[in-house]
């Protein structure tokens, strides 16, 4: 028996001993008795393009889509809530389904289930661009959310069942590279779409990239699923787990609008909390569960959950601000402003390959807290822009942040799903990408109230120290919800020297509201710090070589 069989036996379980004992097969022979792989099926690298490819197109859409949203609203006559919506609908069907499509890959193969999310995905892309109403839109944004979810985790279930353990970092860090690339620079290219040519353009570019990531698919991949998969569905905890999850995350998109002294807010957190109570007692009661609770008895892999959702808070939280206050404060057009966020994603591509070499070197510990102490550091200088900083303070920062992001979510990915067995792959997958969406809704939310709060309590006191008229109660509420954004309430008829001041209370105000969020981000990432020393290299890392496969 070669030593990999022997190793993943020790650790996963997952290997039956078809060689006898005197260990005819080859080490140069893979697990399931063919050949090692020479041509384009199941080659590590190729398979490593392919699934970039479909994640692009998911990540990609995430930011890309803010950009066409004024468009949209225009051209459909939708309202603001609508357009909210477009967003709303996409954030919720993927964060309520990851864990669930996680299951599905390991259950039915990741290959299939990828090569579902890629062409669903890119199905309802184009479907968006031949909409003609509001509905449509959010209704194939919704079918976007639920074949993206499908998607994503089995594209970390085909890397870790690819590629050798000693290679699985970087291939992660190439992965969690493409991310950010797509995510940084959708707005430049959703810029340049909607400038020049349309809103629908934005959904169709994901058809040839869906058609694409199809197409190697079928020719690249090879299917991977766990000797001892999961051969049942865990119907009621789906159900539970989904309510839950829907409770939550629409409490966090609605608390913005109702307030988080709502009792509508406070209703969906507690049938949220009862919901994920009664998914953990019927997870202790079924024979194969969606997610067995004994996974959370490690605490590398806790503490790469709870790290995802920390550094998703911090950068999506804090990044959401950065955007009104290049466009809103500096004037600048949205191709503009993506271009000044160009040094967060190069430092992304530069640093996920190189934390994927570290982490390999080091384990992932070190790099970890070091990468959100280097995130820490960019938050608490973002907290220090003000209305004239230039381009070359801000381009300090937010290259930072990029150097300080790229080492987590490399390496709290391999932390999630290296820890977890192989047959659980697509599970911990799942988890990984809901912690990220979770974070993120907590972020926008959280750091939005603190961002409100501060505002409103600036507001009047800036407005009467400038000498301006006066403002009643209601006129107070419409122009603080203006200035959260960064956007001067000025009247049509307001004489010049009166609207450069509003502008000037304005913009001062909304800066010192985005201090305050960012230092609250900064805050979140040294506990993160903490959190990253608990983290160790994954267990069953072994197991990334496709060993104890089928």
């Amino acid at each position: 028996m070669s030593v990999a069989v022997i190793s993943l036996e020790r650790m996963t379980s997952q290997t039956i001993d078809t060689t006898g004992s005197g260990g005819g097969k080859s080490p140069q022979t893979s697990p399931d008795g063919s050949a090692p792989s020479s041509g384009l099926r199941g080659h590590p690298w190729f398979t490593l393009i392919t699934v970039a490819v479909g994640v692009m197109m998911v990540a990609l859409d995430g930011t890309i889509v803010a950009i066409a949203n004024p468009a949209i609203q225009k051209d459909l006559k939708a309202s603001f809530a609508d357009v909210q919506w477009i967003t709303n609908g996409y954030f919720l069907a993927l964060a309520v389904s990851l864990i669930t499509a996680g299951k599905l890959g390991d259950r039915f193969g990741h290959r299939q289930t990828f090569l579902i999310g890629v062409t669903g995905f890119a199905a309802a892309s184009g479907a968006i661009g031949l909409s003609n109403s509001i509905a449509a839109v959010v209704t194939f944004r919704v079918l976007q959310g639920l074949f993206g979810a499908l998607l994503m985790p089995a594209a970390l279930g085909l890397l870790r069942a690819t590629f050798p353990a000693e290679k699985l970092n970087m291939a992660i860090g190439i992965w969690g590279m493409v991310i950010g690339a797509s995510t940084a620079g959708g707005p430049i290219l959703g810029g340049v779409l909607v400038e020049h040519v349309n809103w629908q353009s934005v959904f169709f570019i994901n058809v040839p990239v869906g058609a694409t990531a199809l197409v190697l698919g079928l020719l690249i991949l090879r299917d991977h699923r766990a000797e001892n998969a999961p051969r049942s569905f865990d119907i009621l905890g789906i159900v539970l787990l989904s309510g839950a999850m829907f409770c939550l995350v629409w409490a966090l998109i609605k608390a913005p609008s109702w307030g988080w002294g709502d009792g509508r807010t406070w209703t969906f957190i507690a049938a949220s909390v009862v919901g994920f109570a009664l998914f953990s007692v019927w997870e202790t009661k079924v024979g194969e569960p969606l997610i067995p609770l004994g996974l959370f008895r490690s605490v590398p892999l806790s503490a790469g959950v709870v790290l995802m959702v920390l550094m998703a808070i911090a950068f999506m939280g804090g990044l959401f601000f950065v955007t009104f206050y290049l466009q809103n404060v500096h004037g600048m057009t949205p191709i503009e402003a993506g271009l000044h966020l160009l040094p967060l994603t190069g430092m992304m591509i530069v640093g996920s390959p190189l934390a994927g070499v570290l982490i390999t070197k080091l384990g992932p510990r070190i790099p970890l807290a070091g990468g959100m102490a280097a995130t820490a550091i960019a938050m608490y200088g973002m907290s220090t822009l003000e209305q004239d900083t230039g381009s070359a303070l801000m381009s300090l920062w937010f290259g930072l942040l990029g150097l300080g992001l790229a080492p987590v979510m490399v390496g709290a990915t391999e932390v999630i799903v290296g820890n977890a067995p192989m047959e659980l792959s697509g599970v911990a997958g799942g988890l990984q990408q809901a912690a990220m969406q979770i974070g993120g809704s907590l972020g926008t939310a959280v750091l939005g109230a603190v961002m409100a709060s501060k505002v409103d309590h600036d507001l009047a006191g800036n407005w009467k120290d400038a000498g301006l008229p006066p403002l009643g109660s209601s006129q107070l509420g419409q122009a603080s919800e203006a200035v959260q954004v960064g956007i001067a309430p000025v009247g049509k008829g307001t004489p010049d020297a009166i609207a450069a001041k509003i502008a000037d209370v304005a913009h001062q105000t909304f800066i010192s509201g985005m201090s305050l969020a960012s230092l609250v981000a900064c805050g979140v990432a040294v506990v993160a710090v903490f959190v990253a020393l608990l983290t160790k290299r994954g267990a069953n890392a072994e197991a990334g070589a496709g060993v104890g496969h089928i």
